[in-house]
């Protein structure tokens, strides 16, 4: 009879690296095409009011963002430190809401026109009175849907 004799300690195989570059390049494009890059460039600064009941929105490919606050640093100087409303990528009046929001309602299906919501963030230390004024012109125009955006807040 053969004895079976083991020739040295055999060890650890190596680790096969061959499909580990196409892993890494699937993750990168899932992220890449899951992944919102930002709409609009931020021309005001907002800190968010605080509230205690917050719920979040559902869909947020169907809501509108108007931004109400001081302009940043960089335009203080030609806009100077007045609350401004930032509809898209530029400043604009209470005037221009009707037209910001027909814009908004014809790029989304006619399915989904009438779930269309309006946030609004402003400033905490924005004037009430900029706020009221987009709101009138939002009724005027029959976008009643808004939407106040906050920071969570403790409840006390």
């Amino acid at each position: 009879m053969a004895k079976f004799v083991r020739k040295g300690k055999g060890g650890m195989p190596s680790l096969n690296t061959s499909s580990l570059p196409d892993i890494i390049f699937m993750l990168l494009f899932f992220f890449m095409v899951t992944t919102t890059l930002r709409d609009t460039e931020k021309l005001v600064m907002v800190k968010l009011p605080e509230a205690t009941e917050i719920v979040k929105l559902e869909r947020k490919d169907l809501s509108s963002y108007i931004n109400i606050g001081t302009p940043i640093l960089s335009k203080q100087g030609e806009y100077g430190t007045d609350a401004r409303i930032q509809l898209n990528d530029s400043f604009k009046t209470v005037d221009d809401i009707r037209d910001f929001i027909a814009a908004e309602r014809e790029n989304k299906s006619e399915a989904d026109r009438n779930f269309m919501t309006v946030s609004i963030k402003a400033d905490e230390n924005v004037r009430m009175g900029i706020i009221t004024d987009v709101k009138q012109e939002l009724r005027r125009c029959s976008a009643l849907k808004i939407m106040y955006s906050a920071r969570s807040g403790k409840v006390k």
